[in-house]
């Protein structure tokens, strides 16, 4: 009855209309970016073999370190700010200026550092093709800043234009994929993805909806960068822990330890972008509407129980559907264990990122990320070294719980201090 009421109320008024339209854009959008490629985990798993998916998931860890560079926190603090001033043309052109020009100096930036690395690290060096080829994908998630769209809550066109995109690339890889060399061919397809859906997204920005881009003005992109930094140190840190465990299990294992990592990790991170949707949805409703979040954490909290126990218990069925051979049975525990991980990363994303960040508390959030992320990071080195990637999965778990339960007892912290 409860449920039904609030229902009721959500689609009778016209912010709850909003928040419906862009749950179903964004996350047609979210479930798109994931379920493609799962149409071609079969396929590939016969094809490029767990070592040709280690390759990839290595060159993909790396780039998520310079995406969390490149995007400095904006996709939280930009979307705020954009959200609170959105029927001001001139000053969202102005933040999403500033935004632009900061990620490309920072993209500029990291480039130069990962070809320096690159070139005096053998065991980077020996992947250098599937590096720079993965590393097109951040000019391409420059140019397509899904972060805008949540802000001004247009998520319609993107979603449309997103789709298509991937429908294409995605026959690209059953046409031409066809033995185990060709492995380098997905993540080329992947960055002319975001790099064909960004140069549109920024036609729709810049000329049909008559936002503008203004030349670059330093010192605006240097306050921009600054004052994003509490949240990059928030988003930079569970790397530690995350990919880093994919570089660090490159350098003491084999590719196809590796590819069995991910395999398994593959279906919670799936899961952890599907209820990202949720969060990233509420993010400025929640800025402007403080009151709501004991609803929202209710809810969010009950999907994550009923999806991560579902996942747990269908681990050996999902696994042996997509990927077949026995090679990959290594990827059941890892897919188990990361599930039991998701949840407390949802109570995270809860009451960290949907809680403390929106509500100004940004020092807060950073804090314990900073602590959960550095124990999972330090970690990482002995449980691999000596577990191969059943050790990488337990870094992971035993991080997102001190994530999770950081996050809660900060959060417990302050309403008790306003009460």
């Amino acid at each position: 009855m409860v449920g039904r009421k609030l229902i009721a109320k959500v689609k009778g008024s016209k912010e709850g209309k909003v928040l419906l339209s862009n749950f179903a854009y964004l996350s047609v959008l979210q479930i798109a970016g994931y379920v493609f490629p799962l149409l071609t985990l079969p396929y590939l798993a016969r094809v490029i073999g767990a070592s040709g998916f280690g390759k990839i998931a290595f060159a993909s860890a790396i780039m998520v370190w310079i995406q969390t560079v490149t995007d400095w926190g904006f996709n939280y603090t930009a979307t705020r700010d954009v959200a609170r001033c959105r029927d001001d043309n001139q000053r969202v052109s102005e933040i999403f200026s500033n935004v632009f020009w900061a990620r490309c100096l920072l993209m500029v930036l990291s480039f130069v550092v990962l070809a320096v690395l690159v070139f005096t690290i053998p065991k980077l060096r020996a992947e250098a093709d599937v590096i720079f080829v993965s590393f097109l994908m951040i000019p391409g998630h420059i140019l397509f800043p899904d972060w805008f769209f949540q802000a001004i809550e247009r998520m319609k066109y993107i979603t449309i234009l997103n789709l298509l995109s991937k429908t294409l690339f995605t026959i690209a890889v059953f046409v031409f994929v066809r033995e185990a060399n060709d492995y380098i061919l997905q993540p080329l397809f992947v960055s002319l993805g975001f790099v064909v859906s960004g140069i549109v997204a920024m036609y729709l920005i810049l000329r049909r909806w008559q936002y503008r881009l203004y030349r670059p003005r330093w010192f605006a992109v240097r306050e921009t960068i600054q004052k994003s930094t509490n949240v990059f140190v928030n988003n930079l840190m569970p790397n530690l822990y995350n990919s880093l465990s994919y570089i660090v299990l490159g350098f003491y294992s084999t590719s196809a330890a590796v590819g069995i990592y991910d395999a398994g990790k593959k279906f919670s991170t799936v899961a952890y972008n599907l209820f990202n949707v949720v969060v990233r949805v509420f993010f400025p409703y929640l800025a402007r509407n403080k009151e709501k979040h004991s609803t929202f954490a209710v809810i969010s909290l009950g999907l994550a129980l009923v999806g991560c126990g579902g996942l747990f218990v269908l681990a050996p069925w999902v696994i042996r559907l997509f990927y077949g051979a026995d090679i990959f049975d290594g990827a059941i525990p890892i897919l188990r264990i990361t599930t039991v991980a998701l949840f407390f990363i949802v109570v995270n994303m809860v009451y960290g990122t949907n809680y403390l960040i929106v509500n100004g508390y940004d020092r807060g959030a950073r804090n314990v990320t900073m602590i959960a992320s550095l124990i999972g990071g330090i970690s990482a080195f002995p449980l691999i070294y000596f577990y191969d990637y059943i050790g990488a999965a337990v870094t992971f778990l035993v991080s997102s719980m001190l994530l999770g339960v950081g996050a809660y007892c900060c959060y417990t912290k302050i309403r008790k201090r306003d009460a």
